[in-house]
C-alpha cells in the first residue's frame, strides 16, 4: 500500500518516546521507498515530507482507501511508544537496562485497526501492546508474543570460518559460534514489529482500513496485503532438500554456499536458509568393513539445503553472473521434479523421528559412554540433542563434547542420548578407544522406532593386564567434558594443562592443586580420571608439562614475551626451575610435543630434571606419531639418558581427538590411582600409540628395565606381541640405538613373534610398529619405551648427539646472554648459572669418555653478553 497521502509526521522530528537513543544502529531511518522483509514487500516513506503515520491519543482514525482488494491477512510495520519501566516502592534500578528500556507491561489497547469491506461492512481487530504491536527498545525477555521483529533471523559464518575464507568476522565472537542470530536487536538496539492481522472475512473485498488510537500513542510504517492461506509469519520446522547447483554457482573452500545476510549466493523469501552444503557421498561398501576410518566424498555440484520456510516460500541461488535461479517449493512433487524451473531439486526425509539411543557394553548390559557419529542416506549429519549440526573446530568454538575427523563429525554421549532421526536407512558408527572392537552399521529406521541399542564387544583385555591408558597433553576442555571424553575414548588417564596464551588464561580456575576427578576419593568409579596440571611456556626457550603436582600453581605460566607470555613480561624463570618445582611438589615432569622447540630442552635432560618424554598428535587421521619427534628421543638414549616415552593429543579444538595418540603404562602390582599412575610412567614401562598396541620384553625384562651382559658381548632375546581392533600393522621393527636392525612384516590385526640380537656394545633395544590410521604406508604407529642393555662398563655414548646436544644447550645460554628480558642482575645470573652447569656437565662426559669431537662453540659459556 502506498500511505504516502496518509503520513502525518516526520520520523526525525518525533519526541523522545519515538525517537533515537544512546546504543541505536539509524536503520529505521535507512527504511525508505520498496523494501521487502522476511520476504514480503512494502513501501516506506521516503525523506521528502511526512514518512510515517502517528496515531495520537485524543485524535480521530486515520482512514485509509483501498482498490478492491481480497486479502488473508493485512501486514503492519509499526511500533509503540516507548514504556519506561516502573521500579517497585522501595527497590532501586533492577538490571542494567532499566532506566532506558524494559517493554514488559503488556494488555494495554493500543489502537483499534478496522477492516471497511465492499458491502460496507466493519470487522474491528484490537491492536493490543506485546501482542500485535511492541516499543522500539525493548529488554531481551520483551519479545511480542503475536509479532515479530521486522528484520528476520541472520544465519552468520563461524569466526574460523570467517577467517578461512579471508574476510573479516560480521558479528560479535558468540554470535558466530551461535550461528544464527533474531533480528531482534540488543537490549539498547531498535526494533520494528512486524504483524500479521489476520482478515476475520478473506472472501470480501476490502476497500478501505480505519485505524483508530486509543490508551497509546504508535507508528505504522508500512502497510501490505497478502492471500497465502498459512499465516505468513509462521514458518515450518527445519526441512532439507539435495539440489544440483546450476551452472555459474560455485562452492567456496568450506564446500558450501554462502548464506551470510551480506553476500549470500543462496536464500529465500518466506523464510531462512540455514546452511547449503556440499553432499557427502559414502561407500556403502567400505562403510561397512573394516577400514579404521571411513572418509566420504564431498560433491563439487551438489548440496543439501537445510531451512526453516512458509509453505508457500520460493529459494533462490545467485550465480557467479549475478543470475537469479528461482524454485517454488510447493512445485516439488512426491519425486522432486521441479517443472517449470532451472533447480533440480529433491526432498530428503525429514529427521523428525523421536529415538532413544543406548550404547551399552555387551554381555554386561552397562551402559558406556562413546563417540557417536550418525548420518542419512544423502550422507547428511543427524546429530544427537544438545549437539551442533556443525561441529565448530576452532579453538574457543566448541566446549560441547564433540569432534570433526575429516568429514566426519561425531557426539560424545555418555551411554544414552536422544535423536531426531529419518524414516529410512541411518548410518551409525560407534567407538570407544583402542580396545573396543567400533561399530559400524547401517539401520533402517521406521514410524514404530522408538529406541536403538548397540553393544559394544571389548575384544582385547589390556586394562585387565595392568595397563592403563592416558593423554598427557590437553586443553580447553571443562574437567567434566574431558572426563566424558576420556571415558568415550577409553582413556583412563587425561592430563588437562591450565596454561597461558598472552593476556589469555585457561583451565587456570580448574587447578586446586589435589582433585583427581573420577577418583573414588572424590566420588568417581576410579577407572576414569582427569587430573589439572600446567603447561608452562616460553617461546623460545621452550614448553614443559607439569602433572599432577599438589598446592598451589607453579607460576608463572609463561614468561619472556610473546606469543606464550604478554608483552613487556620478563624471563623470570626456566623450564628448569618449573621442573624442580614439580618434582617438589610431588608431579611428573614432561617434555611435551617432542622435539620442538629444541633449545632448554637438552638441559634438563642433561640436570636428570625430565621425567618422560611426549610425542604429540592432534588428529592420527592428518599425522601419526612423528618422526622427527622419535629421532630427538632417539638422541637422548644414544648419549645415555634414559627416557620413557608418552604421548598426547595436544587437544585445543574439536578437530583435535583426545587420546588420538595416547600413552599405555603398565601398572605392575600397583592399584590404579593417578599418583601409581605417575609412578608407573616413571618406571619406563609404557608404549605410545594410535591404535595398535603392543608389548615387548628383553631376555624377560620389560621396558624401562637394565640388563647386563658380559664384556665379551652376547645374543640377547626379544618377544614381541601386538593386537589392534581397528589400525591393522604392516610392519614389526626392531630398533638398536635409533636403527632398524630387523623387521617382521604383519598382515593381521594381531602378531607376534621372537627376535634374537647379537649384542657387541652397550645399547637400548625397542619395538617400532608401522601402520596407519588413514593408510598411509610410512606412518608409526606405536612404539615402546626401551630396554638399557649394558655390555660390561662400557655406556652407550655417541658423540654426534652429544654434540648436537651441547650445541641446543649454547643456544639457550645465548638466548639469556643477548635477548631474553631481564627482570634483574641476581636472578639473570641464577638463571644462566642453571644452563652452564648443563653445559658443562656434558662437555666434561665428552671428555671424561675420550670421546672425538670437533667442537666449535657457537656461543661461549664463559663470556657473558658476547653478542
Amino acid at each position: 500500500m502506498d500511505l504516502k497521502p496518509y503520513f502525518n509526521a516526520k520520523r526525525r522530528e518525533l519526541d523522545e518516546r519515538f525517537g533515537k537513543r544512546a546504543g541505536d544502529t539509524g536503520w529505521i531511518d535507512s527504511l525508505r521507498g520498496p523494501q521487502t522483509h522476511r520476504g514480503i514487500p512494502f513501501l516506506f516513506g521516503d525523506d521528502a515530507g511526512p514518512d510515517v503515520l502517528a496515531l495520537r491519543t485524543g485524535e480521530g482514525p486515520t482512514e485509509i482507501s483501498l482498490l478492491p482488494t481480497l486479502a488473508s491477512y493485512v501486514l503492519f510495520v509499526h511500533v509503540v511508544t516507548d514504556h519506561q519501566p516502573v521500579r517497585p516502592e522501595g527497590f532501586g534500578e533492577i538490571g542494567p537496562a532499566a532506566h532506558s528500556a524494559d517493554g514488559n507491561p503488556l494488555g494495554n489497547r493500543v489502537s483499534t485497526y478496522a477492516l471497511r469491506y465492499a458491502d460496507d461492512s466493519v470487522a474491528d481487530v484490537p491492536v493490543l501492546r506485546r501482542f500485535a504491536i511492541q516499543q522500539k527498545h525493548i529488554v531481551w525477555s520483551a519479545s511480542a508474543f503475536g509479532a515479530v521483529p521486522l528484520r528476520g533471523p541472520i544465519v552468520h559464518a563461524s569466526t574460523g570460518e570467517n577467517f578461512a575464507l579471508g574476510r573479516a568476522a560480521r558479528t560479535s565472537f558468540i554470535n558466530g559460534e551461535a550461528r544464527t542470530e533474531s533480528g531482534r536487536m540488543d537490549r539498547e538496539g531498535e526494533n520494528l514489529w512486524l504483524y500479521a492481522l489476520p482478515n476475520p472475512h478473506p472472501e470480501k473485498e476490502l476497500v478501505g482500513l480505519s485505524l483508530r488510537p486509543e490508551q497509546e500513542a504508535s507508528l505504522v510504517y508500512a502497510v501490505s496485503t497478502t492471500q497465502l492461506s498459512e499465516h505468513p509469519l509462521r514458518l515450518q520446522g527445519r526441512r532439507k532438500l539435495r539440489m544440483r547447483l546450476p551452472p555459474g554457482v560455485h562452492l567456496n573452500k568450506l564446500g558450501e554456499l554462502d548464506v551470510d545476510h551480506r553476500g549470500e549466493q543462496i536464500g529465500m523469501d518466506l523464510g531462512s536458509v540455514i546452511s547449503a552444503r556440499a553432499v557427502l557421498e559414502y561407500s556403502r561398501t567400505d562403510w561397512l568393513g573394516d577400514k579404521p576410518d571411513v572418509q566420504p566424498v564431498r560433491s563439487n555440484d551438489q548440496i543439501i539445503v537445510e531451512y526453516s520456510a512458509h509453505p508457500d516460500a520460493r529459494l533462490y541461488l545467485r550465480s557467479d553472473d549475478g543470475r537469479l535461479h528461482v524454485q517454488d517449493l510447493q512445485s516439488l512433487d512426491a519425486v522432486g521434479n521441479a517443472a517449470g524451473t532451472s533447480l533440480d531439486a529433491v526432498p530428503i526425509e525429514q529427521a523428525t523421528r523421536p529415538v532413544k539411543i543406548r550404547i551399552v557394553e555387551k554381555v554386561s548390559g552397562v551402559r558406556v559412554a562413546a563417540r557417536l557419529h550418525l548420518h542419512g542416506a544423502h550422507g547428511e549429519y543427524l546429530p544427537p540433542k544438545g549437539h551442533h549440526r556443525k561441529v565448530n573446530t576452532g579453538r574457543f568454538e566448541n566446549f560441547a563434547g564433540e569432534l570433526a575427523n575429516g568429514l566426519n563429525q561425531y557426539a560424545y554421549v555418555d551411554g544414552s542420548c536422544d535423536a531426531d532421526l529419518p524414516i529410512g536407512p541411518v548410518y551409525v558408527e560407534i567407538s570407544r578407544g583402542f580396545e573396543v572392537r567400533p561399530v559400524r552399521r547401517i539401520v533402517e529406521v521406521t514410524t514404530d522406532t522408538e529406541s536403538l541399542t548397540f553393544e559394544l564387544d571389548r575384544v582385547l583385555r589390556w586394562r585387565e593386564q595392568g595397563w592403563v591408558s592416558s593423554d598427557t597433553h590437553v586443553h580447553f576442555l571443562s574437567p567434566q567434558t574431558a572426563l566424558l571424553e576420556g571415558k568415550a575414548e577409553g582413556v583412563n588417564v587425561v592430563n588437562l594443562l591450565a596454561a597461558q596464551w598472552g593476556e589469555l588464561f585457561t583451565n587456570v580456575a580448574d587447578f586446586d592443586g589435589r582433585t583427581t576427578i573420577g577418583a573414588k576419593d572424590f566420588g568417581g568409579d576410579g577407572e576414569f580420571l582427569v587430573r589439572v596440571g600446567t603447561e608452562n611456556r616460553m617461546q623460545v626457550l621452550g614448553h614443559i608439562s607439569l602433572l599432577g603436582y599438589e598446592g598451589e600453581i607453579i607460576n608463572p605460566l609463561s614468561c619472556a614475551g610473546p606469543n606464550e607470555a604478554a608483552i613487556g613480561d620478563p624471563l623470570e624463570a626456566i623450564m628448569a626451575d618449573w621442573a624442580e618445582r614439580c618434582r617438589q611438589q610431588g608431579g611428573l615432569v614432561v617434555m611435551p610435543h617432542s622435539p620442538n622447540p629444541q633449545a632448554e630442552r637438552a638441559a634438563d635432560i642433561v640436570l636428570g630434571l625430565i621425567d618422560a618424554m611426549e610425542m604429540m598428535s592432534f588428529n592420527p587421521l592428518t599425522a601419526q606419531i612423528s618422526a622427527f619427534g622419535l629421532a630427538d628421543w632417539y638422541r637422548y638414549l644414544n648419549i645415555g639418558y634414559h627416557l620413557p616415552l608418552v604421548a598426547g593429543s595436544d587437544k585445543m579444538d574439536a578437530s583435535a581427538l583426545l587420546g588420538g595418540s595416547r600413552t599405555y603404562a603398565q601398572l605392575g602390582a600397583r592399584d590404579f590411582t593417578y599418583r601409581n599412575w605417575m609412578d608407573a610412567v616413571r618406571s619406563g614401562d609404557t608404549f605410545i600409540t594410535v591404535g595398535p598396541l603392543v608389548d615387548m620384553t628383553v631376555e624377560g625384562r620389560r621396558p624401562g628395565s637394565k640388563i647386563a651382559i658380559p664384556t665379551l658381548g652376547g645374543t640377547v632375546s626379544i618377544d614381541w606381541r601386538i593386537e589392534s581392533v581397528s589400525v591393522r600393522p604392516t610392519r614389526v621393527e626392531l630398533i638398536r640405538n635409533g636403527t632398524v636392525v630387523d623387521e617382521v612384516r604383519c598382515g593381521d590385526l594381531s602378531c607376534n613373534g621372537h627376535l634374537e640380537l647379537g649384542v657387541t656394545e652397550s645399547c637400548w633395544v625397542a619395538i617400532r610398529v608401522r601402520g596407519s590410521v588413514a593408510g598411509r604406508e610410512a606412518d608409526i604407529a606405536a612404539h615402546t619405551s626401551a630396554v638399557y642393555v649394558d655390555v660390561g662398563d662400557k655406556p652407550v655414548f655417541a658423540t654426534a648427539d652429544a654434540v648436537s646436544v651441547l650445541a641446543q644447550i649454547e643456544g639457550s645460554i645465548a638466548y639469556v646472554d643477548t635477548i631474553a628480558p631481564k627482570t634483574d642482575e641476581a636472578r639473570h645470573s641464577r638463571l644462566r648459572a642453571v644452563l652452564e652447569l648443563a653445559h658443562h656437565r656434558l662437555h666434561h662426559r665428552l671428555h671424561e669418555l675420550g670421546a672425538s669431537h670437533e667442537h666449535v662453540p657457537i656461543h661461549s659459556v664463559h663470556v657473558d653478553r658476547e653478542h
